[in-house]
């Protein structure tokens, strides 16, 4: 027979886990790639405090009081993990996200086994809430993990430092000299800032020699000169490498995108068009495209909604 002790402590433990939630979900929100993914996020936090104050309310009808210092080491928690986190790859921070979210799934389900237990029917709803809330917060994360396995866009952005840590793992594992696939997945990663661009173009076999005719032009155009210069030389991998960072960048011509008379098409037929891609690749350059040029919600939140269904395949989420 469970008693209220061990159900009140229980309960202190999700309300502390809770409010390391809230704050994350906050950081989140901020981070958020459209606005539909930041109302959503907006949406959880306010959700996540509501399930908190429940869980506040459950623990006085026990006859316990909430635990004052918990929720706010719970938020300072959660301070120090956004803080932290800012030096690791983005992968790495919503791992932690889920880790968070898988725990907050077992004790909630810990909770209803408890309240089960002691004929608690009122603990034992709150948990099936908290358990059904806190599973698809785990599906939605494992969601945007696969995104970003896919090379992304994510609905979440990296912040600045974390895409220059992502950038900095992945050249602490290249080999000295640097294959085709891994200029490749480099030029990706670091999302055609201009020293990256730089520094791309020197390491790839005749880079040097196309920056050195390319300097002098403007970046988008520098860039263009150099895959036609590349092809013509018959420096392919290079010239695909550069392809890949100018769809990244949103600088590919109408001609060379994916979708053919995107420029001329309205938003519902942008969107048509969009969820009709079944390459990630592809979604990548129209959001890229999309964003640097006309940056019309519905079709980045279309074409982000597209990729993660293709994610969500991946990792088997129906």
């Amino acid at each position: 027979m469970t008693d209220t002790t061990t159900l009140i402590t229980n309960l202190r433990t999700v309300l502390e886990l809770t409010s390391t939630e809230i704050q994350i979900a906050e950081v989140r929100t901020g981070q958020a790639r459209t606005e539909a993914v930041r109302e959503e996020l907006s949406q959880n936090a306010e959700n996540a405090r509501t399930r908190a104050a429940l869980i506040e309310a459950t623990i006085r009808e026990l006859g316990g009081s909430p635990d004052i210092i918990g929720p706010f080491l719970g938020r300072a928690a959660a301070t120090v993990k956004a803080l932290t986190e800012q030096a690791e790859p983005f992968a790495e921070a919503l791992l932690g996200d889920l880790a968070l979210e898988h725990q907050l799934v077992d004790r909630a389900r810990y909770l209803k086994s408890l309240a089960v237990a002691g004929g608690y029917r009122e603990v034992a709803d709150l948990a099936d809430s908290l358990i059904d809330a806190h599973s698809a917060t785990v599906l939605w994360l494992t969601t945007i993990l696969a995104e970003e396995a896919l090379g992304g866009p994510a609905a979440l952005r990296r912040t600045p430092i974390q895409a220059a840590a992502g950038a900095a793992v992945k050249l602490a594992n290249l080999p000295g000299i640097l294959a085709t696939r891994a200029v490749d997945r480099l030029l990706t990663t670091v999302r055609a800032t201009r020293p990256a661009v730089d520094d791309a173009l020197a390491r790839g076999g005749h880079a040097g020699e196309i920056a050195a005719k390319t300097l002098s032009a403007s970046r988008d155009a520098a860039l263009s000169a150099a895959e036609k210069v590349s092809r013509r030389e018959g420096a392919e991998d290079v010239a695909d490498a550069l392809h890949t960072l100018r769809g990244n960048a949103g600088v590919l011509e109408p001609d060379e995108l994916p979708i053919a008379g995107y420029d001329e098409l309205n938003v519902n037929d942008a969107v048509a068009a969009v969820k009709e891609l079944s390459e990630p690749a592809d979604i990548r350059v129209i959001i890229a495209y999309e964003e640097f040029h006309k940056n019309r919600q519905r079709v980045v939140s279309a074409a982000q909604s597209r990729l993660s269904t293709i994610a969500q395949e991946i990792v088997g989420i129906s």
